[in-house]
């Protein structure tokens, strides 16, 4: 039961994603011939080049511009939670967040978190390390390993208690559950924007650090433990 985890053993994440070239045209010829296939089926009808502002989802087209994490620490009757940042050049935010992992989250009662982090946050670290030729932390690294060996939690996955049916975003989650909502300046669909036209990733970085707040607090709602308050709350 994840009511008997410690919460000091978990680290909460998010990352934010955009497409690796500002235009569809400044991809090489293969890589639009490539775009224009692996899209075929989700754009439908929309042409390969306006659909490309979408192309942050997929690793394989797609880079990280943040990794926004947060870890809890417990001393007495006094809970923090401190939330700090790796952004700006993809391989220095892949590397910092390796060395995190290793130095402090590197045993086996480590576990890492995120919302919907099993279909798309750990994969995406994963997939962008190996383009990137760094060798995978163990946290990462699920070759050959059983699920009851995955040192992943994801409260998608919580809030679904079986049901594989539907998506429940983080803004309806936190909603419903009564935490005080993330989304209250750019969405997950406004990065792109954001990064490219605007050129304001410390805006995304705000947004990030946002939504690792929020996944921390969705699990603390699932523990049926009350949620942080403003002042257990320290950006380092």
């Amino acid at each position: 039961m994840i009511s008997k985890l410690n919460l000091e053993d978990i680290l909460f994440l998010d990352i934010e994603t955009v497409p690796e070239t500002r235009h569809f045209s400044d991809l090489d010829q293969t890589k639009q011939e490539l775009w224009e296939l692996k899209s075929k089926y989700q754009r439908a009808e929309i042409p390969a080049e306006e659909f490309y502002e979408r192309a942050g989802i997929w690793a394989e087209f797609g880079k990280i511009v943040c990794i926004s994490v947060g870890y809890f620490k417990l001393q007495e009757a006094k809970r923090t939670f401190r939330v700090t940042s790796f952004y700006g050049d993809e391989i220095k935010i892949l590397n910092d967040f390796k060395a995190l992992i290793e130095s402090h989250f590197n045993q086996a009662k480590h576990l890492l978190c995120a919302h919907n982090g099993k279909e798309f946050d750990f994969p995406y670290i994963a997939r962008r390390m190996i383009i990137h030729k760094i060798e995978l932390p163990n946290k990462l690294n699920l070759f050959g390993k059983k699920p009851w060996e995955v040192p992943h939690l994801d409260t998608l996955e919580l809030w679904k208690f079986g049901d594989y049916k539907n998506y429940t975003s983080l803004k309806l989650l936190t909603t419903v559950l009564g935490i005080p909502s993330p989304k209250d300046d750019i969405d997950g669909s406004e990065v792109c924007r954001v990064y490219y036209e605007e050129n304001d990733l410390k805006r995304i970085v705000v947004y990030c650090e946002k939504d690792t707040i929020a996944v921390a607090q969705i699990f603390l709602r699932l523990r049926g433990d009350s949620i942080l308050e403003p002042n257990e709350m320290k950006l380092i």
